[in-house]
């Protein structure tokens, strides 16, 4: 006696196709956006290094001297 549950499912096999064509959209979204994220966490990461170094390397700047009013 063969088993019913081996046999082909037209039904099945299209609800399966469906759910993976939505999983892999999913997928490649959710990749799309962590790249997003991680280039914008490295971008940020390298200014404020950067802005840090610059600051400490350049001169403090000169106070102007505040004329009084009589």
């Amino acid at each position: 006696m063969s088993n019913p549950f081996l046999k082909k499912n037209p039904f099945m096999s299209m609800w399966l196709s469906g759910a993976n064509a939505m999983a892999g959209s999913m997928r490649s979204h959710a990749t799309a956006q962590a790249k997003r994220q991680v280039a914008t966490a490295t971008t940020k990461a390298t200014q404020d290094v950067f802005d840090l170094w610059a600051n400490a390397l350049a001169p403090a700047p000169k106070k102007r001297k505040t004329r009084r009013r009589r």
